[in-house]
């Protein structure tokens, strides 16, 4: 039997939190794929810490198991829309997609987003209904939502004819709770354990096919890197084979070359083992290829048939980052100047194919695109956590035109919220351009449908979580281009910024409770500019809240009535980047991250705003 017929290549898509990594772990235990000294270790796929706090997959990742004698290659999906650019490169190497559905929740935005990207790239589904175990779950009225998103999506992309090689009405269902360790094929069937996952893998999931070019085709999907054998290329053989030593031709945006494969890696498990040859339908890694791309062909220099390169969707938001020119520069960060800075994001673009970098005419300002905030978000707190020191400004849409009409991006956006907070909801997302698709009551919550520009969601999640009293879940997906719908409101309160340089006070901080919210605390390092608190008017103000109380002859400076402050408001990087206005930067340490005012002199700041300046 061909090596390629015991292969099965799957993508698990999944929405944020719906069990994925979860059902991965009972996997691998089941297969005994894990090392006995990781037997309870959890969220393994979780492999880094950005993942592990925020319970988010951000980066694709692949790992087998062996179930039946066939080789299972588990290509683990970002869940998140904004890390689609993970998505698109890796749903190339896969034959079918295991989808998990919450069975209280139902299908939402973002399991919408990756299911699409799979249905255009032909992936039969396996439906795994998880968390069956909840008191609220309806997992029979999920599976009809299921169904009722696979005709839509059918409809879209066009696959409803008769002529259509993918029947999205004939999906295999299993309903599970990964977390209990069991999955069942039917609600009436005694569960023991997740094998009947494995089994609708093994026997749902077609195996891989050869495109029948003859000659090598393996074309990358991803980069690692080694301190000892430098670029590492991770893709899949599509047709032909490759050996160690092999002379491959590589062909891509930067032209041809050529290059010696010098090892390969399968995958095996958590790991990689070295091997000889790797036929058609595997998942390998090769290095050798010192300049390598994602995107990029290896095969034969003599019968060269190249893949097309994969088409990744365009960036939908803007940003400018900035080198650190505050009085606090270079006091946290190692790398701190315009050279590290433009390097840093030069690398980022080697494997991260959905941002997009340019040089400005300004010196030490780089314009950085991406699929939303939390895609640059990400990539924010990753370079301060290796040193860097920097500034962004405030995220921007990236508009289109077509035919000379002006276009912009629209999210799909669900709010869950109780019944009472619906009103006001829709009051607030009425306001920025939002139109109402569905409303739809379950129990005592309500699930809400919008249609909205991305420009429109900028500091949404905190004027939702006031007006739910943190109730309500939001999620947003990126749906596609529309007609320009206006303009929308920006920030409604104005801010508190300081006058003085120095150390903020609890006397000076009690002083302004009644002038709005702090977000700096007692002891809190402050200079001149820095934006230390939100004005409960449209205005902004400054404020000195280094002020102490003095020393007289009536009283002592530590008498009279004691200080009591309310906890200072605190933003996550992706809040304080919607947060901030056009004149206004985040200022991002290793250490803290700050708001500020672009210029600092509150008398040049008053000068910006005449008229005719």
């Amino acid at each position: 039997m061909p090596a390629h017929t015991q292969i099965r290549n799957v993508a698990i898509i999944a929405h944020v939190d719906h069990g994925k990594t979860t059902l991965v772990d009972k996997l691998l235990s089941l297969t005994g794929a894990l090392p006995e000294h990781r037997e309870s270790a959890e969220r393994i796929l979780d492999s880094n810490d950005l993942e592990r706090e925020r319970g988010i997959t951000i980066l694709a990742k692949n790992i087998s198991l062996v179930y039946r004698g066939v080789k299972i290659n588990l290509i683990d999906t970002p869940g998140h829309a904004d890390f689609g650019g993970e998505v698109e490169r890796v749903l190339k190497m896969a034959d079918g997609a295991l989808v998990l559905v919450d069975a209280a929740e139902g299908p939402m935005p973002q399991t919408r987003f990756v299911l699409r990207k799979a249905f255009e790239r032909g992936l039969g589904p396996v439906v795994v209904v998880n968390k069956i175990d909840r008191q609220d779950a309806r997992p029979a009225e999920v599976v009809d939502e299921v169904g009722e998103l696979f005709l839509d999506l059918a409809a879209e992309l066009g696959l409803d004819g008769d002529d259509s090689s993918l029947d999205v009405l004939d999906f295999p269902v299993l309903f599970a709770s990964a977390r209990e360790g069991y999955a069942a094929r039917t609600l009436d069937e005694k569960p023991v354990d997740m094998t009947p996952v494995l089994d609708a893998i093994v026997d749902q999931i077609s195996s891989p096919v050869d495109s029948g070019a003859g000659s090598l085709q393996l074309q990358i999907a991803s980069l690692d890197h080694s301190d000892y054998v430098g670029r590492i290329g991770i893709g899949r053989v599509f047709s032909g084979r490759i050996c160690t030593g092999d002379e491959v031709l590589v062909c891509g945006a930067q032209g041809e070359r050529r290059f010696i494969a010098k090892d390969l890696f399968v995958f095996d498990n958590l790991g990689r083992v070295k091997t000889d040859v790797v036929e058609s339908g595997d998942i390998c890694a090769v290095t050798g290829l010192e300049d390598v791309q994602i995107g990029d062909t290896l095969t034969d220099p003599e019968r060269p048939t190249p893949l097309p390169i994969v088409e990744i969707d365009r960036p939908t938001i803007s940003m400018t980052f900035v080198v650190n020119d505050s009085p606090f520069a270079g006091q946290d960060g190692k790398f701190v100047t315009s050279r590290h800075l433009r390097a840093r994001l030069w690398k980022e673009l080697e494997s991260n194919v959905a941002l997009r970098v340019e040089d400005t005419d300004e010196a030490g300002v780089f314009d950085v695109s991406g699929r939303g905030t939390l895609h640059l978000g990400i990539l924010i707190e990753n370079m301060r956590r290796e040193g860097y020191e920097f500034q962004v400004g405030k995220p921007r849409v990236i508009f289109n035109r077509e035919e000379g009409v002006r276009l912009e991006p629209i999210e799909l956006l669900v709010v869950q919220t109780p019944s009472e907070s619906a009103g006001k909801v829709i009051e607030l997302l009425g306001g920025r351009r939002g139109e109402m698709l569905k409303y739809e009551p379950q129990g005592a919550r309500v699930l809400i449908e919008f249609k909205v520009p991305s420009r429109g969601l900028f500091g949404i999640g905190s004027r939702l979580m006031n007006l739910t009293a943190g109730e309500a879940t939001v999620y947003h997906s990126f749906e596609g281009y529309e007609r320009f719908k206006g303009s929308i409101p920006g920030r409604g309160q104005g801010v508190m910024v300081s006058s003085e340089g120095g150390v903020a006070v609890p006397y000076a901080l009690f002083g302004l409770r009644d002038r709005g919210v702090m977000m700096v605390a007692p002891s809190t390092p402050v200079y001149r500019g820095m934006i230390v608190g939100e004005h409960c008017k449209s205005d902004d103000i400054t404020v000195n809240v280094c002020r102490e109380k003095k020393l007289t002859n009536i009283r002592a400076s530590g008498s009279d009535k004691n200080v009591i402050l309310s906890p200072p408001r605190r933003l996550s990087i992706e809040e304080a980047m919607e947060y901030i206005e056009e004149d206004e930067l985040l200022e991002i340490t290793p250490t803290t991250y700050r708001l500020r005012k672009r210029i600092l002199d509150p008398k040049e700041r008053r000068k910006e705003r005449v008229p005719g300046r």
